[in-house]
């Protein structure tokens, strides 16, 4: 029973990590996408400022959250070596 539970959470662990690094190259293409597209927004500056600054914001969590998810699964993948 032992041994199908840790069968179980490695397969879990391991799809995680596919997941996530799924998710990292998704946010890694968005930054080219992103960097790609001219700024054509010349009458309201401010409107666009501000939009990106939630873009850049937001882009940020998401890549502190997998940094902290990719730290805790190292953290879990030591421990059960």
């Amino acid at each position: 029973m032992e041994q199908n539970q840790q069968h179980n959470r490695r397969k879990a662990d391991q799809e995680l990590e596919a997941a996530l690094e799924q998710l990292e190259s998704i946010l890694t293409e968005g930054e080219t996408e992103d960097e790609a597209i001219p700024d054509i927004s010349t009458s309201n500056a401010n409107a666009v400022d501000q939009s990106e600054d939630v873009t850049d914001a937001d882009l940020a969590a998401w890549e502190d959250a997998v940094a902290d998810i990719e730290q805790y699964l190292e953290g879990r993948t030591k421990s059960n070596s």
